[in-house]
């Protein structure tokens, strides 16, 4: 009987309320205008580097072809996260379904595992093309790249397995409401209503081994890169060796430096309309600014993309 009734109080909640960036009318018109602008911006950007790159033979090569994975996670990004953000700008709130959100949690942390384990697949191959340049061809080989790309994708398929079935079988007898654009893991477990220790042992585990893992794997690809560039006899060889990692260093040092403050700081420290601003810069700003950061300067991309003008 007490179980009966137990489980008679514990109703599932059907659906959930994201409150989105802000409740103020005219912010939100302004708000909205802005990001519709950024993500149309973002999928054009990134898929002009995927056709840039696949479509010239002049960039196929190792560091061109993570760049193009980079460029499809980044659009994979902006889809998950941006239609939520939107509808919330328009519409004041936006009610999300349970098993909506559960989707959207499940592709935004493969996204994010992916992401961790391609960006240290990035660092060591800068770290071999410096290093080891003699081996370049044979290391970096094209089956090598294939299985670091598909490592990324496979290594965030399986955590957000794990970390998405954990929150999916958790009870949520209400309240509904998530101070957030969209439906990530911190808020979730705030409104879970049952032992949450599994999920966030879990959470904790897939941390260290993904985000702390690849970030320790990154960090000493860049310290061997830098003893190898100190050691070079000449200014000019130096440039040019550091000029290759720099683009890739913004890069990691903008997305790990936001990732670990949010999911990595002490709980203490929450304050979900932070978490909301910073969440908006790895989402939503950077996916649009990598393309530029990666391909401004880029001499082989741009002298693609004009001979892609000219045969136009």
């Amino acid at each position: 009987m007490e179980k009966s009734l137990e489980l008679a109080n514990m109703t599932r909640v059907q659906q959930f309320v994201l409150l989105g960036l802000s409740s103020s009318l005219g912010i939100r018109d302004a708000l909205f205008a802005v990001f519709l602008t950024l993500y149309v911006l973002t999928i054009m950007e990134n898929t002009l580097i995927i056709y840039l790159i696949c479509s010239h033979r002049e960039l196929h090569k190792p560091m061109y072809f993570f760049l193009g994975n980079l460029s499809c996670l980044e659009m994979c990004y902006v889809s998950v996260t941006m239609p939520s953000l939107l509808a919330g700008l328009w519409n004041g709130i936006y009610h999300i379904f349970f098993v909506a959100c559960m989707t959207q949690l499940f592709f935004f942390i493969i996204l994010v595992g992916t992401e961790c384990i391609l960006l240290a697949s990035m660092a060591y191959d800068r770290y071999v093309a410096i290093c080891h340049p003699l081996h370049y061809p044979l290391l970096m080989r094209p089956q090598v790249c294939l299985g670091l790309a598909m490592t990324s994708w496979l290594g965030g398929l399986v955590v957000s397995l794990a970390k998405t079935t954990c929150i999916a079988t958790l009870s949520y007898c209400g309240p509904n409401v998530i101070n957030h654009f969209f439906c990530d893991v911190a808020p979730l477990l705030d409104l879970s209503c049952t032992h949450v220790a599994l999920t966030e042992l879990v959470d904790f585990v897939s941390a260290i081994v993904i985000l702390w893992g690849c970030l320790i794997l990154t960090m000493t690809s860049y310290v061997a890169i830098g003893r190898a560039v100190l050691r070079m006899p000449s200014a000019a060889a130096r440039y040019k060796a550091f000029s290759t990692c720099a683009s890739h260093l913004v890069v990691v040092g903008i997305f790990y430096s936001v990732t670990i403050f949010i999911y990595a700081r002490p709980s203490h420290m929450e304050a979900m309309d932070l978490n909301k601003v910073l969440s908006v810069i790895y989402t939503v700003v950077t996916p649009m600014c990598n393309p530029v950061i990666y391909c401004l300067r880029n001499k082989e991309v741009q002298a693609a993309f004009h001979k892609t003008l000219h045969w136009s």
